[in-house]
């Protein structure tokens, strides 16, 4: 396929037709994955969610938009709650996945370089797909109060395994992190879209924490 088409089949979060070939046995691996009972936010509705706010942004070149749906794709294939090297874990396999669907060397690395951003969420100056990856990815916490609140309870259960005397200060300290963000949305057009409603959504989660 040629790139707009690959780029219109790795835009559908939905699963792959039988002639898909090796990117469909791919995509399905992929929502497989991300059908793990242990997830309860980080799942297809997450994909599915940055696919639609990466569709919706305008102005992007077929290549670019690409690369990001790769790595929204990928960025949480690995996700165990008790391990610290998840986005690490899921840029290496992107790395192979990408390689064997044909996929170019710096195509590979730049996808994988992306996919390491969502470990902090720290995007460096002149860095306008970083700084697009890291937004969508966070565009959750400018939504509205309950879209909020629902995603908050969703990460509770994902680590039901934390007593509440370590989840509580912990979940504070990481919520605290993010709001020490300047900004907390490096992309332009999300940081007017999100931002207020972002930085109120974490102090009321973080009052709740204490």
């Amino acid at each position: 396929m040629d790139r707009a088409q690959a780029c219109a089949f790795w835009l559908d979060s939905g699963p792959p037709s039988p002639g898909d070939g090796l990117a469909g046995e791919t995509k399905a691996r992929l929502r497989a994955a991300y059908g793990e009972p242990h997830r309860r936010y980080h799942d297809m509705t997450h994909i599915a969610d940055c696919l639609g706010e990466l569709a919706r942004v305008e102005g992007l070149a077929d290549e670019r938009r690409l690369r990001l749906a790769y790595a929204i794709w990928w960025h949480d294939e690995i996700y165990d709650p008790t391990r610290s090297d998840n986005e690490a874990a899921s840029a290496a396999l992107a790395r192979d996945d990408l390689a064997a669907l044909g996929e170019a060397d710096s195509t590979c690395a730049e996808v994988a370089r992306l996919i390491e951003l969502t470990t902090g969420h720290q995007v460096g100056e002149d860095d306008p797909d970083g700084a697009l990856l890291v937004s969508i990815d966070l565009a959750v916490l400018g939504r509205s109060a309950e879209a909020y609140d629902a995603y908050a309870s969703a990460i509770r259960q994902e680590y039901a395994h934390v007593p509440d005397a370590f989840f509580r200060p912990g979940r504070a300290g990481v919520l605290r992190r993010i709001l020490e963000a300047q900004p907390l949305y490096p992309d332009p057009a999300y940081r007017a879209r999100y931002e207020d409603q972002a930085r109120a959504n974490l102090t009321r989660e973080i009052a709740t924490l204490s």
